[in-house]
């Protein structure tokens, strides 16, 4: 029998901690950086773009994911399709999840760790520009790893700028305010969250000061791009691999090459990399996504399910 996990189901059983311990394991993994999983990407003859991930595997987990996504920036939402939990043993489908809600939690919670891993110690107030899931689950996974100070909120709609301000000053109980450019949020926060669709980048060099930390999110495409390649190229820029990033990510849609990466992620948290090496360094954490950081949330999603008699069942070969 396959379980079939709403978003509502997801959300209710997730546990974020768990989650990001998980993300963290299979960053740290050895040889996780040498996995070769396939990513596949193509444009739809209309607005859309249809993307596949697979496999999802970590060691030690006897499942694998398959994910499936459309991604439509002008519908609500913009990321739909499927997560395909399959047995690493026998390919029996366990479960079928919500792509959008895996995604957004998963991608959110892993910039969580590279974030916290990559800024500065005393870094506490944070902008964000894109008011949206991929933001909120950063902030979700980020102030349960370090004292939020600030916030501050830029979209290009004020009015949902000023929603997920007035949410998260309700959530963190700290200071928020709300930006009207990128570069006003930026100048504010001593961590910066890029998370938009943007094809043209926002900030610049000129807008990195001493100390700060950006992830950016949205250049997970060929022609998205939320940094300049001067900006790439004054910090200490950090990837989760280092092929995608030349490929549909920050780097390469820049007209940069691997030699501007300092190196990934698991590199760093592994110690085969320095991370920020002073108080006053600029990083950057530039991912693309990994099917692997699937299976990371689906399976303990999965066996939270199992032991529950909530979630529908479908047997696919009845």
């Amino acid at each position: 029998m396959t379980l079939l996990l709403t978003r509502s189901q997801i959300t209710e059983l997730l546990d974020p901690d768990a989650v990001m311990a998980g993300l963290r394991s299979g960053f740290l993994a050895p040889g996780a950086d040498g996995v070769r999983a396939l990513r596949v990407r193509t444009d739809l003859p209309g607005p859309g773009t249809a993307t596949a991930l697979l496999p999802g595997a970590i060691d030690g987990v006897p499942a694998y994911t398959v994910k499936v996504n459309a991604k439509f920036p002008g519908a609500t939402p913009a990321l739909r399709g499927l997560v395909c939990l399959h047995d690493l043993a026998d390919g029996e489908l366990l479960a079928v999840l919500d792509s959008a809600t895996v995604t957004a939690w998963r991608t959110g919670l892993a910039a969580a760790v590279a974030t916290h891993e990559l800024a500065a110690d005393r870094a506490g107030s944070v902008s964000v520009v894109g008011a949206g899931a991929q933001a909120r689950m950063v902030l979700r996974g980020l102030a349960r790893l370090r004292e939020l100070t600030a916030l501050t909120v830029c979209d290009t709609d004020p009015a949902r700028a000023a929603a997920f301000a007035a949410e998260h000053a309700r959530l963190l109980g700290v200071p928020v305010g709300t930006a009207d450019d990128p570069r006003d949020a930026a100048a504010r926060g001593d961590i910066v969250v890029l998370a938009t669709w943007a094809r043209n980048p926002l900030l610049d060099a000129s807008d990195l000061r001493p100390g700060m930390h950006i992830t950016t999110l949205g250049a997970d495409e060929p022609g998205k791009a939320e940094l300049t390649a001067d900006a790439l190229r004054s910090a200490l820029t950090v990837v989760d691999d280092v092929e995608l990033a030349v490929a549909m990510g920050a780097l390469g849609n820049t007209g940069l090459g691997a030699d501007a990466a300092h190196g990934t992620l698991g590199q760093v948290l592994r110690g085969e990399r320095a991370g920020r090496a002073s108080s006053d360094q600029v990083t950057v954490y530039a991912p693309v996504g990994l099917p692997w950081q699937d299976l990371a949330l689906a399976w303990p999603v999965y066996r939270a399910a199992a032991g529950s008699d909530s979630c529908p069942r479908f047997d696919f070969l009845a």
